[in-house]
């Protein structure tokens, strides 16, 4: 569902989260993403648990999926992350006939959208490894 791309910044990582072709047209979609534009991603999480639209699931899901993207795959620590772009755009249209009187058809369109979300935040700090006595003593063993 979601694609990951990694871009350097000075200190900040950004980090990406793609959803393609969810079945909600972007106006819609995009009302519920301005909501939690520019904000950190745990204060998106709490306003979109509370949005009673239909369109914040899949803008919770997206971002949630960079959120797991940032922390598990890139190491960089989940409480420091802040949503720096969040784009709806339009997807593909699926053109459908609704039957009429009189052997009419009138055509409509389903919209789709696709979402990208963009976090960026610091790197966690990198622990040093604790040494054990098993390994001290095969240490001292081997002189």
């Amino acid at each position: 569902m979601a694609k990951e791309t990694k871009v350097k910044a000075a200190a900040n990582t950004t980090v990406r989260a793609i959803a393609r072709g969810i079945d909600q047209t972007p106006r819609k979609v995009s009302i519920v993403a301005a909501l939690v534009r520019n904000r950190t991603v745990v204060d998106a999480l709490v306003i979109l648990e509370h949005v009673p639209r239909r369109a914040a699931l899949p803008v919770k899901k997206v971002i949630e999926s960079a959120k797991a993207n940032a922390v598990n795959n890139h190491g960089l620590d989940g409480k420091s992350l802040v949503i720096t772009t969040l784009n709806v755009t339009t997807g593909p249209r699926m053109r459908r006939f609704k039957p009429a009187s009189r052997g009419r058809a009138l055509p409509f369109e389903k919209k789709t959208s696709h979402i990208l979300v963009e976090v960026s935040g610091v790197e966690k700090p990198k622990k040093k490894p604790v040494a054990t006595k098993a390994t001290d003593e095969k240490k001292e063993e081997k002189k």
